[in-house]
């Protein structure tokens, strides 16, 4: 793979990013409505916690201290009398735990306690919560939760050593050896639905927690194979994956990089289909229509895609070229 100067592109996700901003100097998810006139193009928690991410990812995140006071205000406000923020798109949690990481690049943390999740620091209630999500049909959309409150109640100062220390253990005992994924079907002896890239988004937003704490992947060799193996055989992901801005680029991307860095097997296939793949990808950044496209138009996808090329600048080094490195915000804190 020849180096490539992806300048041009993070140009064109700033404009994008200002694009969404209102006179109120909050930001909104998006620029136009759908079809069927249910989107919110006033102020959103996700426009303008993902303003602030794709911000910081850029090299272009507010310096000013009265700026960084006003993007405080702004989020905190948006928290409810339950402790929670809520968005239409998302679990209550998801929303919860992605404001609460927006607001840790300002070194600021939500306003009130995230009172609703607080029961779950008996860790017993977190257990009864994970045994109920839908592992079988659902393991993507609910990893959501079993991820979110991991991060909501660290970036609050709410979990204690302790209670951390039990979430890494019940992830060791689940972790799946065929796979290297987190599929609680599995140990279950349930038959599993979902297609697998389910199960690796899913782990996913279970592996950027073990990420951020140091944990160690069980089965790092498993997962490389699954995410390669996904890769090779068509069917196995979505027709548009790759072509467009998202978060299934990441998840897979992530994946594969962060058990790289846990283990030497396959080290050059990894490489080389990460090259592949990114060609593929950088052919979709090169030539999207930024006025008309769905997935830059919502800046939060347009957050997932721009997480993507920071790792992957990050891992194939010398090939993505930037006048700014992109940063990865995953590198910082947890969730995306």
């Amino acid at each position: 793979m020849k180096p490539y100067n992806i300048t041009p592109i993070i140009k064109n996700i700033e404009k994008t990013v200002a694009s969404h901003k209102l006179s109120d100097g909050s930001y909104a998810r998006w620029r136009w409505q759908n079809e069927s006139g249910t989107r919110t193009l006033g102020s959103n928690p996700y426009g303008c916690a993902d303003a602030a991410n794709i911000l910081y990812s850029i090299g272009a995140f507010p310096k000013n201290q009265k700026e960084r006071e006003s993007w405080v205000s702004v989020l905190q406000n948006m928290q409810g009398e339950d402790g929670l923020f809520h968005e239409e798109t998302h679990h209550a949690i998801h929303t919860t735990a992605h404001c609460a990481a927006a607001l840790e690049l300002f070194d600021a943390a939500p306003a009130h306690p995230c009172t609703a999740l607080l029961p779950y620091l008996d860790f017993d209630k977190f257990i009864g919560l994970m045994e109920t999500l839908d592992w079988a049909n659902n393991p993507w959309r609910d990893s959501h939760k079993g991820a979110g409150i991991y991060v909501a109640l660290n970036l609050t100062g709410a979990a204690a050593r302790e209670w951390n220390e039990q979430y890494f253990a019940w992830f060791a005992e689940n972790a799946d050896a065929e796979t290297g994924m987190w599929m609680k079907p599995r140990c279950l002896q349930i038959e599993r639905r979902a297609p697998m890239y389910f199960y690796m988004a899913g782990s996913f937003h279970y592996l950027f927690n073990h990420e951020y704490a140091h944990m160690p992947l069980q089965y790092p060799d498993r997962m490389i194979d699954t995410c390669i193996a996904m890769y090779d055989t068509p069917g196995e992901l979505p027709q548009n994956f790759g072509k467009k801005a998202d978060f299934l680029e990441i998840d897979w991307v992530f994946c594969l990089t962060r058990a790289q860095r846990q283990t030497p097997h396959r080290f050059y296939e990894v490489q080389k289909c990460l090259e592949v793949f990114t060609e593929t990808y950088l052919d979709f950044w090169c030539h999207v229509d930024w006025d008309r496209n769905e997935t830059v138009n919502d800046l939060h996808t347009l957050f997932g895609g721009v997480c993507c090329l920071a790792e992957l600048q990050q891992t194939l080094r010398g090939k993505l070229i930037s006048d700014v490195p992109l940063k990865l915000v995953l590198d910082r804190r947890p969730f995306i």
